[in-house]
C-alpha cells in the first residue's frame, strides 16, 4: 500500500503506525515521555521493538520525567538515544545566563531544536505523539507531513494520534496497563522543561501552562514544513 497523506488520514492509529514502519525502514520516534508519545511508542514496539527513541535531554526536565524515562526504558528495553546540546546547563548559564527567563526562544533553539535536527539526520521517518486538540497551533496538523531539515534532507513526519482526544489517549494507557508520568497526577497536561512548565491557566488549552503563556511552541515542530 502506498502511504500518502490522504491514505494516512483514513487509517486508524495502529494501522498507520504499522504501514509507516513497513514503508520506511529508517524510522525513529521522538519521545518526551508524555502520554501521547508513550502511546505511539507502545504501538510501534509491536512491530519494531528496537525502534530508536530520541529523547531531547535539555538538562532542565523535571526529576520525575527523568525517573519515568529510566523506568520505562528499563522495563521495555528501549533503544533510547538521549540527544544533548553541546553546552551543559552550567556552561550555558555561565556564558549566557538563564536564557529560559531572558530569551526562551534562544534557549529552546540551543537545547531542543538544534540537537533534534541533527539527531533526525539518519532517518527517513519521524514518529510523534502530536494531536490537533493539544493547542491552537496544532489544529491544522496532518497525520503525514514532510519536513526539510537544515541540511536540505526531507523527512516524513507521522502523527498517528492527530485526531485523538485526551480521553482516548488516557483510555489507551489504561487498557494496556501502561504506567503514566506521575506529574499528570498533579494536574499538569503538557510537560516540558521544569522552569518553563506550570499548571494550565486555560482549561481548554493544555499548553497554556508552558513558557508562562508567552508562547505555545518550542520550535521543534515548526521548522520547515512542506505540508
Amino acid at each position: 500500500m502506498s502511504l500518502t497523506p490522504e491514505t494516512a488520514e483514513r487509517l486508524s492509529a495502529e494501522a498507520l503506525v504499522r504501514a509507516a514502519l513497513e514503508a520506511y525502514p529508517a524510522a525513529c520516534l521522538t519521545c518526551s515521555f508524555q502520554a501521547e508519545d508513550v502511546v505511539v511508542l507502545h504501538m510501534a514496539r509491536q512491530h519494531r521493538p528496537d525502534l530508536p527513541v530520541l529523547f531531547l535531554d535539555t538538562g532542565y526536565h523535571f526529576p520525575e520525567t527523568y525517573a519515568y524515562r529510566d523506568r520505562l526504558a528499563a522495563a521495555w528495553n528501549l533503544n533510547l538515544i538521549n540527544l544533548t546540546p553541546p553546552l551543559s546547563v552550567a556552561e550555558q548559564e555561565a556564558r549566557f545566563g538563564q536564557l529560559y527567563r531572558t530569551d526562551p526562544d534562544r534557549c529552546c533553539r540551543l537545547r531542543k531544536v538544534e540537537p533534534l535536527v541533527a539527531g533526525l539526520e539518519p532517518y527517513d521517518l519521524w514518529l510523534t505523539g502530536l494531536r490537533r486538540e493539544q493547542s491552537p497551533t496544532r489544529a491544522g496538523l496532518k497525520k503525514l507531513e514532510t519536513h526539510t531539515l537544515p541540511s536540505g534532507k526531507r523527512i516524513a513526519k507521522l502523527s498517528p494520534l492527530a485526531d485523538w482526544d485526551w480521553k482516548t489517549v488516557w483510555a489507551y494507557l489504561e487498557v494496556h496497563e501502561i504506567p503514566h508520568l506521575p506529574l499528570y497526577d498533579q494536574g499538569y497536561r503538557s510537560i516540558g522543561c521544569a522552569p518553563c512548565t506550570s499548571l494550565p491557566t486555560d482549561p481548554t488549552n493544555p499548553r497554556s501552562g508552558r513558557w508562562g503563556g508567552r508562547k505555545l511552541e518550542c520550535g521543534i515542530h515548526t521548522f520547515d514544513r512542506e505540508g
